[in-house]
């Protein structure tokens, strides 16, 4: 893989092409403009990783070219300064509007490798404290020793570094997006970004602009797909996109390509897809609710997610492990699960799956005392009303499916509001959904999460 992508603006040809020679030999892919036009207009489609930019260029200068991109949002990458005429003050400018560092010519070759370097070392580490930030400790490897979880497991391992999309089915509550984390975990694409993307919590509307991202008067947004660029893009509940957005994510994977809303201009995409469904795609795809085309390219490998019932010798590890995650993150005092109370919840059938588990441990924690949990505090905690306990009674089997999902979707989040008094941060842990797509989701549902 390469060490990186780095742009080169400077209206010197000697300089551009020694430069070129020299990160290219140390294993950087280089792309060069002559001035700052030119600069814009690569920036926008090749997503460099870093900018080495000249201040003094006849067009425009250095200065003015960062100070656009500061001002209109797009100072994403590192840029270093070089200058042959540099002054104090214009390398405290340079800063001020975010340059990374400031070299002065002539080029100091071995400075230079190292600034790069650097640069791109502390964005690397930028990164990653925010995906940290982002997903807490997020365990990424799935929990269990049975049959079943160490051949998913080996499974995984066997595909992760081949390009080819992969779907992961399962019902609901199976936590499919850990399996996706764990692929990209193993694969070697681990330290490029991981971007889940939540099908069902986007506007129809806004779908394309959210993926596709969109170009307006040389203004930039970009979409999830380019910040999934050398990493992997996680799409779920991907039988819940718009016929249109298919048609359009189809065209992107054939042909590695994809255009921003109000460009005409393509842009070279290198991602790993990875889809997500708890419904029959086939099925969809028969009565044309799903694009045939688009299934059988993201179905190239198939990951088939058991149900909790199919793997329950591995409750008790997944209890010990919820209980600690609980303890861990939210503060919630330690108890421990008593023989007989392990074994009546390995009986359970768990319609909910994994999620069910998970909501149940972290009902416990809350709401017991005593230091071990028996099996009539299981029996009690399972006849009483909550996020799955609900679609039991659930009166919805008269409408429409899309009208019944979102009635109980409603009850659901608000249940999880009020047991976790407004807080919307410990709703979207409960949930397996990110903030923003949370708070998406809930203005959709008409639900005013201040009160």
């Amino acid at each position: 893989m390469s060490a990186g992508t780095v742009l080169v603006v400077d209206d010197e040809p000697d300089i551009r092409s020694l430069v070129k020679e020299i990160l290219e030999d140390e294993g950087f892919s280089v792309n060069v403009a002559e001035n700052g036009e030119q600069a814009k207009r690569i920036k926008s489609t090749s997503n460099p990783d870093l900018i080495l930019l000249d201040i003094w260029m006849p067009d425009i200068d250095g200065i003015t070219l960062l100070k656009d991109w500061s001002d209109s949002g797009r100072m994403d990458v590192p840029v270093v300064m070089m200058s042959g005429h540099g002054t104090v003050e214009t390398a405290v400018e340079a800063t001020r509007l975010g340059a990374y560092d400031f070299i002065e010519k002539p080029l100091s070759l071995a400075k230079l490798l190292l600034t790069v370097k650097h640069a791109l070392e502390n964005t690397s580490l930028q990164r990653e404290n925010i995906r940290l930030k982002q997903y807490g400790r997020f365990e990424t490897t799935p929990v269990g020793k049975s049959e079943a979880m160490n051949s998913l497991r080996e499974q995984i391992k066997r595909i992760a570094n081949h390009k080819a999309p992969v779907l992961v089915r399962g019902d609901s509550g199976t936590d499919k997006e850990l399996y996706a984390r764990f692929l990209h975990a193993e694969s070697d694409r681990a330290d490029g970004p991981f971007i889940s993307v939540g099908i069902s919590s986007m506007a129809g509307s806004n779908a394309l602009l959210e993926l596709f991202g969109s170009e307006d008067d040389d203004r930039i947004q970009t979409g999830f797909i380019e910040k999934a660029m050398g990493g992997t893009l996680f799409l779920k509940d991907i039988a819940d996109m718009d016929l249109a957005v298919q048609a359009k994510l189809q065209n992107a994977l054939e042909e590695g390509r994809i255009i921003r809303q109000g460009s005409t201009e393509s842009i070279g995409i290198e991602i790993r897809v990875v889809a997500a469904t708890s419904r029959d795609l086939e099925a969809l795809v028969k009565s044309g609710e799903f694009r045939d085309d688009l299934f059988y390219q993201l179905s190239v490998v198939p990951l088939d997610i058991p149900p909790l019932s199919e793997h329950s010798e591995d409750i008790p590890e997944l209890l010990e492990y919820y209980v600690r995650h609980f303890v861990e993150t939210e503060g919630l005092p330690y108890r421990k699960f008593s023989v007989a109370a392990q074994n009546r919840l390995r009986r359970h059938n768990w319609p909910g799956n994994v999620r069910e588990l998970k909501n149940l441990v972290q009902r416990l924690l809350i709401m017991g005392s005593d230091e071990v949990i028996d099996v009539d505090e299981i029996e009690q905690h399972l006849g009483k009303p909550g996020p799955v306990g609900e679609t039991r009674n659930y009166p919805g089997f008269d409408m429409p499916i899309r009208d019944a999902r979102e009635q109980f979707e409603k009850a659901y989040f608000e249940h999880h509001l009020q047991e976790n008094h407004g807080s919307v941060s410990k709703v979207a842990i409960a949930a397996g959904m990110e903030r923003t797509h949370l708070y998406r989701k809930l203005k959709s549902l008409g639900i005013d999460i201040k009160t």
